[in-house]
């Protein structure tokens, strides 16, 4: 019996490491070479990972993204998110919930997301707040509170590598690996703050 057990543990050992190590990342480069799912500016990264809620407890973090520049070997991301009521603040740490993140993949095309200034963003006392000043100089808001940061940065400067990922690892692996700029002048690639990537939709 316990042979049978430890036979049937093997197997199921074996097969998951084929899955992760063959399967998926064939799985991956046949889809990336897809226009569907192509790498390119415009572009919706969808990535969830596991983490800390605060406690002892873990959860999982969904995230959607938009590709807002590739250069070189740079992807610079932006966060789709909602832009919150007032007083009904919406997620804080930019992420979304289980139920949004599976109706966007979905149905993102069909939405009008927003494009919007960083510092638009914090007119009027009201960050991240849906109010008159936004409505105003963004119409498109009233169709959709779905919005990504148009972020302005000067090429090397910290608020530039914010949201930068290696484009090679994207294509290559299927991970968002980001490129930090830190004690040095020169960004450096930091493999074990990578999170993977479930999709790319165009």
């Amino acid at each position: 019996m316990k042979k049978i057990l430890l036979v049937s543990l093997l197997i199921i050992i074996i097969l998951y490491a084929f899955k992760q190590l063959v399967y998926n990342p064939y799985k991956w480069k046949k889809a990336i070479n897809t226009l569907e799912h192509k790498l390119q500016l415009g572009s919706f990264i969808f990535s969830r990972e596991r983490g800390s809620n605060g406690s002892q407890s873990m959860q999982t973090n969904y995230f959607i993204f938009k590709v807002i520049e590739i250069n070189g070997d740079f992807v610079r991301l932006s966060v789709i998110r909602q832009l919150s009521e007032k007083d009904q603040l919406k997620q804080s740490n930019f992420s979304t919930t289980k139920q949004a993140y599976r109706d966007l993949k979905n149905n993102i095309q069909k939405i009008t997301i927003t494009p919007i200034l960083s510092s638009d963003l914090y007119k009027e006392g009201a960050s991240y707040t849906v109010n008159d000043y936004l409505l105003g100089k963004y119409p498109s808001l009233k169709k959709s509170r779905y919005y990504f940061e148009d972020v302005k940065a000067a090429p090397n400067s910290p608020e530039y590598f914010s949201l930068v990922y290696s484009k090679e690892e994207i294509i290559n692996r299927g991970k968002l690996v980001p490129w930090l700029l830190r004690n040095t002048d020169k960004p450096e690639l930091v493999s074990n703050l990578s999170k993977n990537i479930d999709l790319i939709l165009n």
